[in-house]
């Protein structure tokens, strides 16, 4: 294993101050009503973003741009940006400037039609733009971090995936499963919603008469998993009574039912997913040290969307696509996201989208705009908090936010607003709210050890 993968791999920020060996820039990520991903790279002088083609301007193709726009300097005193008496605007992260210094990178630039984000390096844009896959969107530095589950893959037996919920932990593991060549099933089991007292006949299996209603031979998911990948989404939620026969089948490779007397050969990889920090569960004895040391490293965190901004216009063009329909992302639809904080990531996002595209299709609309958007969407609690002053209708919009970015799942509602999930369900109760009417499509409840997407 190599030195890279023995420690926590952490994605470009936008937001980081640039190293000696970083170019920061821009890159143009949507323009013309279409998603795009186009480096400018910002060097010692000025560069100046507009449609005339000049020495010193960088051309940027919109007829909503006047011929020299904004002149952008990079310096020792910070990013320096100027309007040059356009016709449309020069606005940062939202807010019209004429001309300001910002000390650190902002998130974004908007000119015209057309959107750009400040990174700290471009030059993983430089190498390649972002790919559409079936199933996903993978921009340069989502990238980055596939090639190190990649090489994780390829040379280890384990890998612990860290990052936000909605995040696409799931995707990671898949991408983790197809590294290991071995071409084996994949299964994923989401353990925190495995019933209470069922982990250890659902993880190893049990012969017939374990129990008292065990009338045949039952499979565990470890032994679905021989010959390929067993992926344990939120493994810091595994029953503690079952961790330690988790370690010794990890380490023998050996796996023993319930109600057998001899254990059997198994043969697979782990990938394992955590929202926790396991090193403080550990500290905490809420989790075995010794199985966080065999599955703890390789750590590969998966960057959250607001450090992924290249992919949101292509989510949200492929969501509004989605079932033949045609309806396309306005500038301000696009901006609008871009600048929330997504707590759900892409899963919030691209739930948020399919329902404002719902609303401009109701109204007769074709291109979608940020007023077809929900007002909390994307938001975090402290910016409700903010717009809606009255505690009981508070708790009740961050109650219905925790639910619709778990997909109703209402236990980790409940862990993200640090409330215990009995006192979330007699709350639901109380207020006749229902938990799966969040679920959305395919949502898994917070029964079953059925999988969730990460």
């Amino acid at each position: 294993m190599g030195a890279d993968d023995q420690s926590t791999v952490r994605a470009s920020d936008a937001e980081a101050a640039p190293t000696a060996a970083a170019t920061p820039g821009l890159v143009v990520i949507f323009t013309r009503g279409q998603p795009a991903c186009a480096p400018i790279p910002l060097g010692d002088g000025a560069i100046v973003l507009g449609r005339a083609s000049a020495d010193d301007t960088v051309v940027v193709d919109d007829e909503q741009v006047s011929r020299r726009h904004t002149r952008v300097v990079l310096s020792g005193q910070g990013l320096q940006i100027t309007d040059l008496g356009s016709r449309n605007g020069t606005f940062v992260d939202g807010e019209q400037v004429e001309e300001q210094v910002f000390p650190s990178l902002p998130r974004l630039l908007r000119i015209g039609g057309t959107l750009l984000r400040f990174t700290a390096d471009v030059a993983p844009f430089q190498r390649g733009g972002v790919l559409e896959h079936v199933d996903e969107v993978v921009g340069p530095t989502l990238r980055q971090t596939r090639e190190r589950i990649a090489r994780a893959g390829a040379r280890g037996e384990t890998l612990l995936l860290t990052g936000p919920s909605g995040s696409g932990k799931e995707l990671a593991a898949r991408a983790f499963h197809a590294a290991t060549g071995r071409g084996g099933p994949f299964v994923a089991v989401n353990c925190a919603a495995i019933p209470e007292g069922l982990a250890e006949r659902l993880l190893f299996g049990a012969r017939r008469g374990a129990y008292s209603d065990a009338n045949a031979d039952a499979e565990g998911y470890v032994q679905a998993a021989h010959g390929g990948t067993l992926f344990l989404d939120e493994i810091g939620e595994l029953d503690a009574s079952v961790q330690p026969k988790l370690l010794r089948v990890l380490e023998t490779r050996e796996v023993l039912a319930l109600g057998d007397t001899r254990p059997r050969k198994v043969e697979f990889r782990l990938c394992a997913a955590t929202l926790r920090d396991l090193q403080a569960e550990v500290a905490a004895r809420r989790f075995r040290e010794d199985l966080y040391y065999r599955i703890g490293r390789p750590e590969v965190r998966i960057p959250a969307l607001t450090e992924r901004l290249e992919e949101l216009p292509w989510l949200i063009a492929a969501e509004l696509r989605r079932d033949g329909a045609r309806l396309a992302p306005g500038v301000s639809l696009v901006e609008s996201c871009a600048l929330r904080a997504w707590p759900g990531n892409v899963r919030e996002l691209l739930r948020e989208v399919r329902q404002a595209g719902l609303s401009a299709h109701a109204a007769g609309r074709a291109v979608v705009t940020a007023s077809h958007l929900a007002p909390s969407a994307g938001l975090d609690i402290t910016e409700v908090a903010k717009r809606t002053p009255a505690p009981v209708e508070l708790r009740r919009i961050a109650i219905e936010m925790a639910l619709r970015r778990e997909q109703g799942n209402v236990t980790r509602a409940a862990r993200s607003l640090g409330m215990h999930r009995n006192q979330l369900r007699r709350w639901l109760v109380r207020h006749g709210v229902d938990a799966a009417a969040f679920a959305g499509t395919g949502a898994g409840k917070d029964s079953g050890a059925a999988k969730e997407s990460s």
